[in-house]
């Protein structure tokens, strides 16, 4: 795990200046703080810096290959690096460390850029072709690296994190206003767009190549999932989820460093450390706690999976202050605006666990996999309420808009009467109507035509849901969408702000394939969620583990602590017309969104919070260009 960047002029054929790339390196060290590399010659700068997990001697980067024809600069991991190692021996490869970057040197050799699907893990990198004057940047089929990056006036810049981008021209970039309408209807800002005018993010699965004075963007990672021939039969099904699972989590306990897990009180990290047990232990187990006086609190039903499954409980206990102090720092690292209250927690324990391991393994996936939230129910029952009439589909839906608060339902119910298969997943994801959305921003801030451009891009990956259900449909989209822009997107921002690598098990590249190739009744059924992934539960977690009920990663404490602060702090936020969200938006419809919440006639917090969190990073990136004179500062 570690940072990269680089810069290649192709435009202009200028050489690349060397402080650039060193400015962009320093900027992302807290990444990689265990070395430093450059390869910086004519056109071409690469910079790197290095979190040491596997071959702590022998992985410096730049890494070249034995000719010195190929260089590559690699941030993330490969699980099957020594079957590939010993499939690319065999044809005569030769290798002088044992660490995975060096499977990617010469697998670019054999196997162009074709290599990438030869890689089970997550890796974000850069691989300069000497010989051809190459350059491809590319990241992971799931998304769980991320590459930022720029066409500026002299050619490509690309890195890890933005602020690499930033400090290589030393520019100030502006908001994208359709980036950030796109943000506060969904939470995150979905790829290929940044929050920064001008800034794309690459998306899972896709490579950038640079030759020939030309940059082009391409999808690497085109698998198309198509069902079972044959009908499986349950206990076939769970068996062969299992064997995946334990032989992904095998993989990614490779490390020569210590490992431990985030755990939660719920199945899927209490799974994890099940099958973890099957490889080692015991393991430091991390949980973040709020207090008593909060229902969901988890530390209790963490600390209760960890004595049964024989880890070693390590906690973390928060309070109201902590995260009102905290949240500005919270959201300088995540560098885009992410309303998810799971940051908070994220945050406060990988910087608990970085002072005892390097390595992390987390129990992201299998909500997304298997259906797990509230909105994969309403998909999955959709195709029924389209079957109704439209006239009891308009009495049933004027009936629930009459309702106080309720805002979910009431999206919701309008949400699965769209018929455009793309559009009715676009509405799913959404916290509130694209209307109500455009309607807070001022005159001549947005174009005209500014609605589709998610959908557009999703449009590419039609092909890939041809074979799929409604349901499998929409949680394609899914993981190539919300889950990496947004949860997998904190979760290596936050992480990687303390050194620390998160690890995703459940995302191994042959979990995911297969999940994708069975129909919905795997992952729900009879109004039960994750059918499927909790027969594996049942085979290792004792009743009172399973029949917990889901409690989110700290929404309910965050969402009370935020309500709290309605009534104190925030209003001065949402209502002060010197807040610096009102250069873009307007005051009014901001203000009727406060007090309709504060009434008790909507339920308007997750709108609130994302307009709160918009406002803190415009102020963080404002304070930051007064204490350094290269930050996110917005123009």
């Amino acid at each position: 795990m570690c940072g990269i960047c680089g810069q290649l002029n192709f435009a202009t054929g200028e050489p690349v200046e060397s402080a650039a790339i060193r400015r962009m390196t320093q900027a992302i060290a807290h990444r990689g703080p265990d070395d430093e590399g450059y390869f910086i010659h004519d056109t071409i700068g690469l910079g790197f810096r290095r979190l040491s997990i596997i071959d702590l001697v022998g992985g410096h980067q730049p890494m070249f290959d034995e000719e010195q024809t190929v260089c590559v600069i690699f941030n993330g991991e490969i699980y099957n690096y020594k079957e590939l190692r010993h499939e690319l021996h065999q044809s005569g490869y030769k290798f002088r460390t044992a660490s995975d970057t060096e499977v990617i040197v010469n697998g670019y050799k054999e196997w162009g850029t074709d290599v990438f699907s030869h890689l089970n893990g997550m890796f974000g990198l850069a691989i300069w072709d000497i010989e051809r004057k190459r350059l491809v940047v590319a990241r992971d089929a799931m998304g769980i690296k991320l590459i930022y990056y720029r066409i500026s006036r002299d050619g490509l810049i690309f890195g890890s994190e933005v602020r690499a981008l930033v400090a290589a021209d030393q520019f100030e970039p502006a908001v994208d206003s359709v980036a950030l309408a796109l943000s506060l209807r969904f939470r995150y800002t979905p790829s290929p767009l940044t929050i920064f005018r001008g800034i794309r993010k690459l998306a899972p699965g896709s490579m950038l190549i640079v030759e020939g004075g030309e940059c082009r963007e391409e999808r690497w990672y085109n698998y198309t999932p198509v069902p079972f021939s044959e009908t499986k039969h349950e206990g076939q099904a769970t068996d062969e989820l299992l064997e995946l699972y334990r032989a992904a989590i095998k993989r990614h306990l490779l490390s020569d460093v210590p490992v431990g897990i985030l755990l939660s009180g719920g199945l899927d990290s209490g799974l994890l450390l099940a099958l973890m047990n099957e490889q080692g232990g015991p393991w430091p187990a991390y949980t973040v706690g709020y207090g008593d006086s909060f229902k969901d609190d988890e530390l209790s039903d963490a600390a209760e999976t960890a004595r049964l499954l024989g880890a070693r409980h390590i906690t973390v206990q928060l309070d109201r202050r902590e995260f009102e102090e905290a949240l500005p720092q919270i959201v300088r690292s995540l560098e885009e605006p992410v309303a998810s209250s799971s940051i908070v927690p994220m945050y406060f324990i990988s910087q608990r666990a970085r002072q005892d391991v390097k390595v992390a393994l987390i129990g992201q996936g299998p909500d997304e996999l298997f259906g797990g939230y509230n909105r994969h129910l309403g998909v999955y029952y959709g195709d029924w309420w389209r079957s109704l009439p439209r006239p009891i589909r308009s009495s049933l839906g004027l009936a629930v808009s009459r309702l106080p608060r309720n805002e979910m339902l009431k999206r919701g119910i309008y949400s699965l009467g769209v018929d455009d298969r793309l559009r009715r997943y676009q509405h799913v994801f959404s916290i509130a109507p694209e209307k109500q959305i455009n309607g807070l921003f001022r005159d001549d801030v947005l174009p005209e035509e500014q609605g589709s451009e998610l959908v557009d891009y999703w449009r590419a990956l039609l092909p890939q849901m041809q074979h799929l259900d409604e349901l499998g449909g929409f949680q394609l989209i899914e993981i190539r969408s919300s889950l990496p822009d947004e949860l997998l997107m904190y979760s290596d921002k936050l992480s990687m702000a303390h050194s620390l690598e998160a690890r995703v098990p459940y995302l191994d590249r042959t979990v995911v394939e297969y999940v994708q190739r069975l129909d919905a009744r795997f992952k729900v059924r009879k109004g039960s969620r994750k059918w499927l992934h909790r027969r594996v539960c049942e085979k290792f977690l004792p009743p009172q583990v399973l029949r917990r009920k889901k409690r989110g990663f700290a929404v309910n404490v965050v969402d009370d602590w935020f309500d709290a602060a309605i009534g104190s702090a925030l209003p001065a936020l949402l209502t002060d017309e010197d807040s610096l969200i009102f250069e873009l938006l307007k005051p009014g419809p901001v203000r009727r969104l406060l007090e309709a919440h504060q009434s008790g006639r909507q339920d308007n917090h997750k709108l609130l919070f994302s307009l709160a969190m918009f406002e803190q990073w415009l102020r963080g990136a404002r304070i930051q260009s007064e204490r350094r004179p290269v930050d996110l500062t917005l123009a």
